[in-house]
């Protein structure tokens, strides 16, 4: 049996993820000692209220209509990867849905779990994008996949830093 999403769905399923992505770089920001990548994660999670507060804000423009709709998926493909990606370990900031940090992951090793989060919410929002509306902005969704790029860049820059 597959799933078909709808607009507010969707948005709803991308708040989680920025929800999930800004408490990881807080805690990863607590844990640990090394000053500048601290400083860098809690940019990130501003960053990640800051796209938490866009998604917010689309979902409230979408009408009654684009809430009960699903998008047009003849073959029910963008809804049958986006509830893989839902289903997988792409909880931004999170190895899985349930790991939390033990306080002994080491600089590198957060900056590690972090890129590789980033990667998937870019994942998921590049598949998310062909179902949501225009009108509903589908043109900030792209704002959005280009900054969690450029946070995967930032992050990697640190990490070759630390070298």
């Amino acid at each position: 049996m597959s799933t078909a999403f709808n607009a507010d769905e969707v948005f709803e399923m991308a708040e989680e993820i920025e929800r999930n992505g800004a408490k990881f770089y807080r805690e990863a920001a607590a844990k640990t000692a090394n000053r500048e990548v601290k400083e860098m994660f809690l940019g990130l999670a501003s960053m990640e209220d800051g796209h938490l507060r866009t998604f917010h804000e689309m979902r409230k423009t979408l009408s009654e209509q684009e809430k009960g709709e699903t998008a047009y998926d003849p073959y029910d493909e963008a809804s049958l990867y986006l509830q893989a990606l839902a289903d997988s370990k792409g909880s931004e900031g999170m190895r899985s849905p349930t790991e939390k940090l033990t306080g002994k992951e080491s600089a590198r090793e957060l900056i590690e779990i972090a890129i590789g989060a980033e990667k998937n919410s870019v994942l998921f929002y590049v598949g998310m994008k062909d179902l949501v509306p225009t009108e509903a902005g589908r043109d900030k969704i792209d704002n959005i996949i280009r900054e969690e790029v450029r946070h995967v860049a930032d992050l990697r820059r640190r990490l070759t830093a630390l070298s």
